[in-house]
């Protein structure tokens, strides 16, 4: 089987590309000693199985970040043997430069030339067949997004994997440059049998230090591009790192100019929306109208569907359950396991699929980016890095690799701050509690409040967290990606991967919790889970049942609103909670202890101490806010 990777800069489409050809069919996880996940899936392909690897996008392989070591590290592990390198051909020149550093690994090389049609309408026209020519490499034009050119760009790949041909050296170095590298590859023992990685990449990382090069080299060897590396630097008179890099980069010049003409760009309104949409005024507004469009647009549906696929449901298990006996083991079996199989489907996915498929649609068309960039001033005022809207706004889908993306922040207290604030923002779990428990039961402007009271809870806890831990935040350099009309395929596709989770894992401890539930309650076991919560339950003024769905929620936030009607023995929690008791229970799940897989994802990119206080102020804080809520609302509501 082929082990075939995709690499390339931030937003070139890589993962566009990835998605249409794996879809569905695609695993995440760690790759060995690191914390960075990849993404991998088995295709096949005229007939050959091909292992197919998503790294994540780098701009070099010079570690500067847990990134690019992992996708240095992930080459250099002699298990690939084809590289596709994808590239923005509207950014052509800078593309380049990772193009020509991937060449000195002398592994296997197709070039894609993706987002064609983002260059012509840059007015630029670009020669792949010269292009071609000249790296010596195969290169092929796609347009990921709408599918084409990529039976060609495999088509390509099984060829290059057929004849193994290495790509030739195409960076001329400068002479004084090349005779440095020369006289590190004699140092390596050119002559003898070419290894991998090659002596040429070797001995530029050496001069390069590459911090993850250098140790595994002989003293005696480092010594020596220790004293090439400062004839370099007083050469040139800056560091050997520089060199190297420039001289990339003029040679990524010198392609471009040979291989793209430039001509006027074509009118486009995407630059007077994003004006709009990222005005210092404006912007906020419309951040405002697309939020509230998008949750009322969830609840809209969510509730539609919710309501007729209940009564559907509902009137199934009347016919089946007349030939049980009410009050029997055998009924208590069956009502349990059908509450929650029918919770899943008419509570939690009526909402769950609309707001995944509205969170990829606001993903694919490239606005998330500019949210980030809305809010990186006001995270600032809060001593946070910009960079960490991503994370956070990433929550809002799920809390797990909400966590796993404040590894790219610079500091320990960035990382802390930010995964406290990503885990306080109400995922796409606890997102489907607020609809179908408040918005369904008390309207959706309920919903909407508790939707704003959250972005003010989190504001002012980051202000306070960063207070209690002072250090200046550097600002933000945020790759924003253009405009593009998203791709129906490739967002089913994604919805599939952050659904299947629910419907492989959730539902089943959702059925498996409810059918316990219902034992429970049958046996009267619940009662002392219930009375050891009496205290919690009781200064937040809830009913004393729902003690035990407290406990589930921890596992899974999903389980918190059905085991709520299990527990309560009925789905019109209207009728046996007041609408005091609905939101002071909402706002407790919304912001109390996260569920269990993302306490392990905390503990592994925090560690347990950082993990156990940002559990402890989750819990302390839903505990705190919940209870003033039930105090003011009854003075409000009595």
């Amino acid at each position: 089987m082929l082990r075939v990777v995709l690499i390339g800069q931030p937003n070139c489409g890589k993962s566009t590309l990835f998605n249409a050809v794996a879809g569905y069919r695609s695993t995440t996880g760690n790759f060995s000693g690191t914390t960075v996940r990849l993404t991998w899936s088995r295709v096949r392909i005229n007939g050959t199985q091909l292992e197919l690897v998503d790294l994540p996008g780098v701009y070099s392989l010079t570690a500067n970040n847990p990134t690019e070591s992992t996708a240095k590290k992930f080459l250099l592990s002699g298990t690939v043997d084809v590289i596709v390198n994808v590239l923005d051909t509207s950014l052509l020149s800078r593309s380049l430069e990772l193009t020509l550093e991937l060449c000195e690994l002398g592994l296997p090389m197709v070039v894609c030339l993706n987002m064609m049609d983002e260059a012509q309408r840059k007015g630029m026209s670009i020669a792949a067949s010269k292009l071609s020519e000249l790296l010596a490499l195969p290169v092929v034009e796609t347009i990921a997004y709408r599918g084409l050119g990529v039976p060609e760009l495999f088509r390509q790949v099984l060829q290059a994997a057929r004849h193994s041909t290495p790509p030739a050296p195409v960076l001329h170095w400068h002479r004084d440059v090349a005779t440095v590298i020369q006289q590190m590859e004699l140092c390596l023992g050119n002559g003898q049998p070419e290894p991998f990685p090659p002596r040429s990449f070797l001995a530029i990382k050496l001069l390069e230090a590459d911090k993850e090069i250098s140790p595994a080299i002989d003293p005696q060897i480092r010594a020596v591009a220790d004293a090439l590396r400062k004839e370099l630097e007083q050469t040139h008179g800056r560091a050997a790192e520089e060199v190297i890099m420039a001289e990339r980069h003029n040679c990524a010049m010198q392609l471009f100019e040979q291989v793209a003409t430039v001509g006027h760009p074509q009118r486009d309104i995407r630059m007077a929306i994003d004006r709009l949409l990222t005005h210092p005024v404006w912007g906020y507004a419309m951040l405002v109208l697309v939020l509230a469009g998008f949750f009322w647009g969830v609840f809209g549906l969510g509730a539609t569907i919710e309501q007729m696929v209940q009564n559907r449901l509902e009137a199934l298990f009347t016919q089946w359950g007349r030939t049980l006996v009410p009050g029997s083991l055998s009924y208590a079996l069956a009502r349990s396991f059908w509450d929650g199989v029918a919770g899943g489907a008419a509570v939690l996915l009526p909402y769950l699929v609309p707001f995944l498929f509205g969170l990829a649609l606001l993903e694919d068309v490239g606005y998330l980016p500019r949210v980030a960039y809305l809010l990186d001033g006001l995270l600032h005022r809060i001593g946070l890095h910009g960079t960490s809207v991503v994370p956070i706004v990433l929550g809002y889908g799920c809390s797990v690799p909400a966590c796993l993306a404040t590894r790219v922040l610079p500091s320990r207290r960035d990382r802390f701050l930010a995964t406290v604030l990503a885990t306080l923002v109400p995922c796409s779990a606890r997102s489907t509690v607020i609809f179908a428990l408040v918005a369904f039961y008390l309207g959706p402007g309920w919903a909407l409040g508790i939707f704003a009271f959250n972005g003010l809870v989190v504001f002012f806890s980051g202000w306070w967290l960063a207070r209690l831990w002072p250090e200046v935040s550097p600002g933000m350099l945020l790759e924003v990606p253009r405009y593009q009309w998203p791709s129906l395929r490739v967002m089913s596709k994604k919805v599939w991967l952050r659904l299947r989770e629910f419907i492989m894992v959730s539902w089943p401890i959702l059925v498996a919790g409810s059918v316990v539930l219902g034992l429970a309650e049958f046996w009267h076991l619940d009662r002392g889970v219930n009375a050891a919560l009496a205290p919690l339950t009781g200064l937040l003024g809830l009913p004393a049942a729902v003690g035990t769905t407290l406990i589930f929620g921890i596992l899974r936030k999903e389980l918190s609103l059905l085991m709520l009607m299990q527990a309560l023995g009925t789905s019109a929690v209207n009728t046996v909670m007041t609408t005091t008791q609905i939101l002071v229970f909402t706002i407790f799940v919304t912001f109390y202890i996260p569920c269990l897989a993302t306490i392990v994802a905390m503990s592994r990119e925090l560690g347990r101490r950082l993990t156990a206080a940002a559990i402890g102020y989750s819990f302390v804080l839903a505990t705190l806010l919940a209870t003033a809520a039930r105090f003011l609302l009854e003075y409000l509501l009595r």
